[in-house]
């Protein structure tokens, strides 16, 4: 083996080590919110300075790596998407936009209804919140069966972007959410972090 080969080999053994730690500090919530649905919970990784500092990293990593050019901004869905996506958007040197919930934000909106395995519900934006042409980033902290992460992309258009990609702490490779959201990214890449076994 040659020493850049090595070197790949060592840098790929670390990369997966650190994804294992990382994927170890979620805690995953049986019937939550509703019988037959488990939450994937991220607080404690939050909960630890090095490993927020390490899922960052690896997220902005990510993020670089995708095709098209840079990211003028992040847009967080809310709530775990705020926590996640203002440090990244700092890392890439991007503004953040937040997604929020219906009648949330204080000013004029842009609002995109969707449906839940468990219901019904809406995100909005500040009708101004992505100016005409910008290169944005969709983040959330999990995909799972991508109604959520397809609504955000479908407001971002709605607002004037263009999407750069969507962006996951983790994906649960059991559920159809990437399949789900191809048709929402018309092209754009999806990425994630971590993945369920």
């Amino acid at each position: 083996m040659s020493s850049s080969e090595h070197r790949a080999t060592h840098r790929a053994t670390t990369a997966d080590d650190d994804a294992a730690g990382l994927l170890g500090l979620l805690r995953a919530v049986p019937d939550h919110p509703a019988p037959g649905i488990t939450f994937w919970d991220i607080t404690p990784l939050l909960g630890d300075a090095a490993a927020l500092s390490r899922a960052t990293g690896a997220l902005a990593e990510a993020a670089r790596a995708m095709p098209g050019g840079g990211v003028d901004l992040v847009a967080g869905v809310e709530a775990r998407g705020f926590v996640l996506g203002a440090p990244l958007a700092l890392a890439l040197g991007a503004g953040f936009v937040p997604l929020r919930k219906a009648g949330k934000l204080p000013w004029r909106t842009v609002r995109q209804d969707y449906s839940l395995e468990y219901g019904e519900a809406s995100i909005e934006a500040h009708e101004d919140a992505v100016p005409a042409g910008a290169r944005v980033l969709v983040i959330d902290d999990v995909l799972a069966t991508g109604g959520t992460a397809s609504a955000a992309c479908a407001l971002v258009r709605r607002l004037g972007g263009e999407l750069a990609g969507a962006l996951f702490l983790l994906e649960l490779t059991d559920l159809p959410g990437r399949a789900a959201l191809a048709g929402a990214l018309g092209g754009a890449p999806v990425s994630a972090v971590l993945r369920t076994p």
